[in-house]
């Protein structure tokens, strides 16, 4: 895969891009029912920001794309997408049999005790729905599929936004300024976009009192397309097997309320880490020392983000920026691709009116977000039982979980969330016009 690196090997093509990718949007505008060539930026490339990226082109529109990250930022856990809601969107941008190649294939989930011996096993699909792949590889499918026609900016980041009659001036941390009709963020749960339009984080952001490190290491307990856990109280510790059993993902959750940690500081982050779970038992100490020379060590806050409006004048929010469902629910990935589509077509079908476009953007979404949002709400306390007494129940509980008339309840509850939406078929919608 050939990928832009550094800010100034993507600025110094940004002209040429930009020309091609605006030409091929106004053409294709004149042939999905004469929606005018926009130009969007849209900050983050993750997963919201390329799938919004891909369908904005089929309508007619020119996205760049900014990305702090040097380049696609390819560790990172397993994502799950269930119901038809979730792989219609994924079969209608081409990249559903791309997914299911990718696909993890993991099993049951067993959780141990402190000598590894396993103590209960819970199904597969309460954890990986109908289709399980590595977050890192959903964004490579997704680059891969948008690269032709969207100008990717990586190194670089947005400083400032100014809005007018006409459009939005952006500066930015390294490129030059520019001008852009829309701008949307898709930079997630620290979403710089939305601090800067709508305010200061602590005003949308809700701490659900856990913190969560993971990283990529090798699959020394060879483990065969399973995972195992191990908890203690306020801590949790899981390991899974990746890429057909030849590495594993190590995971770590602790409670904690917020600390004051700088998140790009991964030196102090590995510290922390060490402290809260040294002597934890099981992998504990085996995984931490291995965590030193992982290649993608990931560490933050899980969290949800609420807000009463996700957009202000020439500026939306998408995916975790304006509705973060948090890790724990299973949902993020899924309900961003699921927002992309739907603020993608309300753009075509509204003509390029931001205005109505927005507007109806969050009438579809909203109800849908906040269901999602509910399958986080509480499984912290059950990941990451805060006394020994809660834990030792909840090891007792998932030994008999699978004998239970109500075993299978959660991952109904899951699909019932992640199905509640119908979608519109805007390009249908549009080629009648």
């Amino acid at each position: 895969m050939t990928n832009p690196t550094a800010n100034t090997t993507a600025n110094t093509t940004a002209n040429t891009t930009a020309t091609t990718a605006a030409t091929t949007a106004a053409n294709a505008g004149a042939n999905t029912g004469g929606t005018a060539a926009r130009t969007v930026l849209i900050s983050g490339a993750s997963v919201a920001g390329p799938a919004l990226a891909y369908w904005l082109h089929r309508h007619g529109f020119a996205p760049t794309i900014v990305e702090r990250a040097p380049a696609l930022r390819e560790g990172g856990y397993a994502v799950d997408f269930r119901g038809e809601a979730h792989l219609s969107v994924l079969r209608r941008m081409g990249i559903l049999d791309a997914l299911r190649a990718a696909r993890t294939g993991t099993g049951s989930m067993s959780y141990v005790n402190s000598a590894g011996k396993p103590q209960a096993k819970l199904p597969a699909d309460l954890f990986a729905g109908d289709l399980e792949v590595l977050r890192g590889d959903l964004a490579r499918i997704l680059y891969d599929a948008t690269k032709e026609h969207t100008e990717y900016v990586f190194g670089d980041s947005i400083t400032s936004l100014s809005e007018d009659a006409e459009g939005v001036h952006v500066t930015f941390e390294r490129g030059a300024p520019r001008r852009f009709d829309l701008v949307i963020g898709a930079d997630g749960l620290h979403s710089r976009t939305r601090s800067l339009v709508f305010g200061p984080e602590e005003r949308f952001v809700k701490h659900l009192g856990v913190y969560c490190a993971i990283f990529t290491t090798d699959n020394h307990l060879g483990l065969d397309r399973t995972g195992h856990a191990y908890v203690t109280p306020g801590r949790l510790v899981t390991v899974y097997s990746a890429r057909q059993n030849r590495e594993a993902k190590a995971v770590f959750y602790f409670g904690s309320p917020l600390l004051d940690l700088d998140r790009r500081d991964v030196t102090r982050q590995q510290a922390l880490l060490t402290e809260r779970f040294a002597g934890n038992g099981w992998e504990s100490d085996r995984l931490l020392e291995r965590m030193r020379q992982a290649p993608d060590f990931y560490f933050d806050s899980v969290g949800q983000v609420r807000m009463d409006s996700w957009s202000r004048g020439r500026v939306a929010l998408l995916g975790d920026a304006a509705y973060c469902p948090s890790p724990l629910s299973g949902m993020g990935s899924g309900l961003a691709l699921v927002g992309a589509y739907v603020l993608a077509g309300e753009l075509a079908a509204a003509r390029g009116d931001h205005r109505t476009a927005f507007a109806r953007y969050e009438r579809e979404m909203r109800a849908y977000a906040e269901g999602c949002q509910k399958m986080g709400d509480g499984v912290a306390k059950m990941m990451v039982p805060e006394s020994r007494l809660l834990a030792g129940f909840l090891n007792r509980y998932y030994k008999v979980m699978p004998y239970l008339p109500g075993k299978n309840m959660p991952a109904k509850m899951a699909r019932k969330a992640a199905e509640n939406i119908t979608l519109r078929d805007y390009t249908a919608e549009l080629s009648t016009r």
